[in-house]
């Protein structure tokens, strides 16, 4: 059965009419279908009128790209203009000005005091590494 044997498949009659009655049936399962629909659409008069949910999403995104743009657009627009900061003062007084900058000055000197002392203490202990490791050679030789 796994191979047609299709000499015998075409020995078989065909009954007389056989094709009308298909063709017949199946115009028959159409318009039943058609008929089906059109009692669905009747019982719910106002699916009819809807967009599939796809169309609704579509629709939602293109408004709300245009309320996105508008946005922006509005909020970019109503900026005030901006100061160059090179021309702007920090301090109207310049007395305070230089306070602060020495301030800032000695906090600078502070760290960097302090950084040179651990730089200091590095160098020591790699001076001592250095001369024992320089011992121990000598030894070996």
């Amino acid at each position: 059965m796994d191979e047609l044997n299709w000499k015998e498949l075409e020995q078989i009659p065909i009954p007389e009419g056989l094709e009308e009655r298909l063709e017949k049936k199946i115009d028959e399962w159409e318009e039943s279908e058609k008929l089906k629909v059109k009692s669905e659409k009747s019982k719910n008069p106002h699916t009819s009128h809807l967009l599939p949910l796809t169309s609704y999403l579509k629709i939602t995104g293109i408004a709300a790209s245009i309320v996105l743009v508008f946005g922006l657009g509005f909020y970019f627009l109503n900026q005030p203009e901006t100061v160059n900061l090179a021309e702007q003062d920090t301090y109207h007084d310049p007395a305070v000005a230089q306070l602060e900058a020495e301030r800032a000055l000695n906090l600078l000197a502070a760290n960097l005091n302090k950084g040179m002392g651990q730089l200091e203490k590095a160098k020591a202990i790699s001076e001592r590494t250095e001369q024992t490791l320089n011992k121990q050679l000598n030894i070996m030789k």
